[in-house]
């Protein structure tokens, strides 16, 4: 079950379908998640509803991990292409269903509601497949700062996606608040720092 609330506000995509499958089931958030480098926000995070229309209308964690890497990347590369690199971006999608299958027995939610404290949880995070360490605290940021469920301490482990500066995707909770993290982004990327700085 990869169900998270309903009441979940991600407006990221610019599209009301694409956003409310990113609050409503957590593979779809954690692979908008994966996406997101090198293709613009919004591109990124409409990816896993995309790919549920191109599976059927359903994304299940399951049956992703159990295509082959090379049918995956097939879906990836229907037109339009899901990501700039759909080819790297389907084998990691692959391994990141795989390793949720394999670890979590499917149920992407057990990332967060089974860790014991936050170390553990951005331990997890870290070890997912196209994780590193500043696309981990990001996402404990989403789930801290969107969707309230992270562990009591997750600020130290998502530091500086914590704080109040409108950094990334977990400090988007309006169409106005998108437009402040693209400017961020921007003006960081001017003074030739990342968004981490």
């Amino acid at each position: 079950m990869a169900s998270m609330s309903a009441n979940a506000v991600l407006p990221v995509t610019g599209d009301a379908d694409a956003d409310a499958l990113l609050g409503s089931d957590a593979f779809a958030l954690l692979l908008g998640m994966m996406l997101d480098q090198q293709v613009p926000m919004e591109w990124a995070f409409r990816g896993p509803a995309t790919l549920r229309d191109r599976l059927g209308g359903t994304l299940d964690v399951e049956k992703i991990a159990a295509m082959s890497p090379d049918e995956l990347d097939v879906v990836f590369r229907d037109k339009p292409a899901l990501h700039r690199y759909p080819g790297s971006m389907a084998k990691r999608a692959h391994a990141l269903a795989t390793h949720i299958v394999e670890n979590y027995d499917g149920d992407t939610a057990a990332i967060w509601t089974e860790a014991a404290d936050a170390g553990e949880l951005f331990a997890r995070l870290r070890a997912l497949p196209g994780f590193g360490d500043d696309k981990a605290k990001i996402f404990l940021a989403v789930l801290g700062k969107r969707l309230g469920v992270a562990p009591k301490g997750w600020e130290k482990f998502a530091q500086p996606f914590s704080d109040s500066r409108p950094r990334s995707v977990a400090d988007i909770d309006s169409p106005e608040a998108l437009k402040r993290v693209r400017a961020f982004k921007q003006e960081q990327k001017a003074k030739g720092k990342g968004k981490g700085d």
